[in-house]
């Protein structure tokens, strides 16, 4: 397949795009079992990273198809539009990473994907139905995070009511690689095909292959690029999501990632393009108020919901502006 100079180029940029969502996520796959000191920072980053890339042999390409045609019409698509969506995505997520704030890498990529849309052809060119399900998930897949973060919370407590703390905490520091294992498969399969759906669609576009399919060696590169990304990771997010919203212990870590991970292979099987900030969130916040809902930070929990509100039109609005500036460098 030759590939013309432009869109590699583009290919390129998303990439770039997904190790920002690598490095921008890392810390939902971390933060946890960082924060309870089951692994040293740079220990968890490689697993993270590993399991992250193992989501290839797993996933199929669900979440891919709803991205790369299930947000604006396909028809829609040419190389502006992919740049002016990567620029609103990949903007928003260096401000909200310096800024310290855990949003949502998804939700800025369908952002862009909208700006740009809007300012080519208006609201015509915007599937409705791809859309709402994805502001739907916006609530819902924090709120399952919650729930099943809360109900794993409470049948552990049960089941080790009777068991010495040391005890307990010896157990789950281990069940935590497990729990953090699975979270970062959940991550990886999820997030790495939405790189993959922008990518397919580019080349359908640019009428590189016949029809919309997420070729193989798309897939391994958009794997490796989340991986290497998480490798990286992303210390300032860190901080917040494994310190500031609640207090954790390695069971609570354990219960919070299982919880997660949960929800994210359900949304993954489903083709829901979720966001794994909103779900380890929730998640750890389910935790938290197992205790007593003093224990977690709620103004902390507020004003990332708040960032997570305005990302979307956040990105919308610079991807706008990128793609005015697009359609005159791509004929």
């Amino acid at each position: 397949m030759h590939i013309p100079p432009e869109i590699l180029f583009l290919i390129l940029l998303a990439l770039l795009f997904d190790f920002l969502n690598g490095f921008h996520d890392s810390a939902n796959s971390i933060a946890t079992v960082v924060s309870t000191r089951v692994l040293s920072p740079r220990y968890a980053v490689m697993w993270a990273a590993g399991f992250n890339f193992i989501a290839f042999f797993l996933f199929g390409d669900h979440v891919a198809k709803t991205i790369g045609k299930g947000i604006i019409d396909i028809a829609v698509i040419d190389n502006s539009v992919i740049f002016g969506t990567l620029m609103g995505a990949c903007g928003w997520n260096i401000i909200t990473w310096y800024l310290g704030l855990p949003t949502s890498s998804s939700h800025a990529l369908i952002g862009g994907l909208i700006g740009a849309a809007l300012i080519k052809v208006g609201p015509v060119g915007l599937v409705w139905g791809g859309i709402s399900k994805t502001v739907v998930f916006i609530f819902v897949s924090p709120l399952v995070g919650l729930l099943l973060g809360l109900l794993f919370g409470t049948i552990v407590y049960w089941v080790f009511r009777r068991s010495a703390p040391l005890k307990v905490d010896h157990v789950f520091r281990k069940g935590q690689l497990l729990s953090a294992a699975l979270y970062s498969m959940g991550h990886g399969g999820n997030d790495a095909q939405k790189t993959m759906g922008i990518i397919a669609s580019l080349l359908f576009s640019a009428k590189l292959i016949d029809h919309f399919y997420v070729p193989k060696w798309v897939a391994i590169i958009c794997y490796l690029a989340i991986a290497c990304g998480t490798m990286f990771g992303g210390w300032r997010i860190v901080k917040t999501m494994g310190q500031k919203i609640a207090k954790l212990k390695p069971v609570d870590g354990f219960c919070a990632e299982s919880g997660a991970a949960v929800t994210l292979f359900m949304a993954s099987a489903m083709g829901v393009p979720v966001s794994t900030t909103h779900t380890i969130t929730g998640a750890i916040m389910g935790v938290g108020s197992r205790r007593r809902l003093s224990a977690v930070k709620w103004g902390v929990a507020g004003r990332i919901v708040w960032a997570w509100i305005i990302t979307i039109p956040s990105a919308a609005v610079i991807s706008a502006i990128a793609y005015s500036f697009a359609r005159y460098i791509f004929h």
